[in-house]
C-alpha cells in the first residue's frame, strides 16, 4: 500500500488523532511496515502517539 492509503486508514480507525504506541505497534504489524515508517505517517496526518514503552514516539 502507498503511504497516502495508509494515511487515510489511520485517519479514518483513529479519528481522535490519538493513538497509544501500542496500537501503532500493532497496526504497523497489520499493515506490514517498519514502526519508523508508522511513526513518519502518524506524523504526516497528525496523529499524537501517546503511552511509548519504548521511546521511539
Amino acid at each position: 500500500m502507498r503511504d497516502e492509503e495508509i494515511a487515510q486508514v489511520l485517519l479514518d480507525k483513529f479519528p481522535g488523532k490519538r493513538i497509544s504506541c501500542a496500537e501503532a505497534r500493532e497496526f504497523a504489524k497489520e499493515m506490514q511496515i517498519e514502526l519508523s515508517r508508522m511513526g513518519t505517517l502518524c506524523d504526516l496526518v497528525g496523529i499524537k502517539i501517546s503511552a511509548c514503552e519504548l521511546g521511539c514516539f
